[in-house]
């Protein structure tokens, strides 16, 4: 009963009433993370769930514990369980695979059980959408377009969806290369966006839009803490990778500012890494610390909050062992899932590439 009531109050927040992110959190100062090692002792080793992957972009988990898995460049949906067996549900169509676009993100309904909705966010012919399918013992049936035109490029499409605990669907996109997207709110590009379950922005949001936050150039990650503080992840051009902390209708700065800028009327970062330590894709929240997956960087990042959402050091962990590191999330379980992208191009493919990973994370890590 307990939890059926939190479920109630949770779509509520997207079918009438204000679903703010997080209570008000206070200003946190900016770190600077350093990369002066691992630290193998903070988490058990990883265990290799799944092989011969090609490039796997988002985990979203069932409520028995199998997870939802997409293949950006194939457009391949499959179903993984626990014990690393894999099943394709289908070949998503309307799917137009180049550059960095494709199947990117994959979401859950937070009344799966009773709605049976999975959305997915992919690159089509003409632009970025997301699409809210029905899954059932056939496979996937009834697709709906819920947003249409958000701006597609050979780079930046975002692509991350995810359920935030006001019951809302959060969805990241990116500018795709045309810096002036990001600080125009008319436009869906360079934004994270908040909307319910049927595509509509959701009741609370700033502008009366689906638009969320802007001045983003890239998002990849998106994740909420255990008292609903959001954070997400951003690529950076040349110099400054970052964690944000997101609050409704906030200016993170994109194009005019690059890390932190300090400028009045600018949201500025939580963190911030040299381009060439991170190029942060996706983040979750697990044991009281951020874990963020590093493209270029090659690495999983820890970052340990304290109760006011602060970050302590991060740490680096598996520093070039797996390569190119894209998507991660917290099973129901309390383990993380983080994918490999040695397929993407970018990478060098080790034999048995692209892989799931699982990690428990330790509970002296927070």
């Amino acid at each position: 009963m307990v939890v059926i009531a939190v479920l109630s109050t949770a779509l509520a927040a997207c079918s009438g009433t204000d679903g703010g992110s997080a209570p008000p959190a206070s200003r946190v100062a900016t770190a600077q993370p350093s990369a002066d090692g691992s630290d193998p002792a903070s988490v058990d080793g990883p265990r290799t769930l799944v092989r011969g992957l090609s490039v796997p972009w988002a985990i979203a988990f069932l409520p028995g514990g199998d997870a939802l898995v997409t293949e950006r460049d194939s457009a391949r949906l499959f179903r993984v369980t626990p014990q690393g067996r894999r099943r394709q549900i289908d070949v998503i169509e309307g799917v137009s695979p180049s550059g960095e676009g494709g199947l990117l993100g994959v979401a859950v309904s937070p009344a799966y059980s009773t709605d049976r909705y999975i959305f997915l966010y992919f690159t089509a012919d003409d632009d970025n959408r997301i699409v809210r399918y029905r899954y059932g013992d056939r496979g996937l049936s009834d697709p709906v377009a819920i947003v249409t035109g958000i701006p597609k490029g050979g780079i930046h499409n975002g692509g991350r969806l995810a359920f935030g605990p006001d019951g809302c669907l959060y969805a990241s996109t990116g500018e795709t290369g045309d810096e002036g997207q990001a600080q125009d709110r008319d436009s869906l590009a360079g934004k994270i966006l908040r909307m319910t379950l049927d595509g509509r922005p959701a009741p609370g949001n700033p502008f009366g839009s689906l638009v969320w936050t802007y001045g983003h150039r890239n998002v990849q990650g998106l994740a909420w803490d255990g008292d609903g503080r959001m954070y997400a992840t951003e690529f950076g051009q040349n110099t400054y990778d970052e964690i944000n902390l997101i609050e409704k209708g906030r200016d993170y700065g994109w194009p005019d500012v690059e890390g932190v800028g300090g400028k009045p009327g600018f949201t500025d970062p939580l963190l911030t890494w040299s381009t060439d330590e991170a190029s942060p894709s996706g983040l979750a929240y697990a044991e009281g610390s951020l874990w963020a997956a590093a493209l270029r960087g090659r690495r999983l990042w820890r970052v340990p909050l304290d109760g006011s959402g602060r970050p302590g050091r991060p740490v680096a962990l598996y520093s070039g062992e797996y390569g190119r590191l894209r998507a991660v999330a917290t099973a129901p379980d309390g383990t993380l899932w983080v994918s490999t992208s040695n397929r993407d191009g970018r990478g060098d493919p080790r034999d048995g590439d692209d892989r799931i990973l699982v990690i428990p994370p330790s509970r002296s890590t927070g």
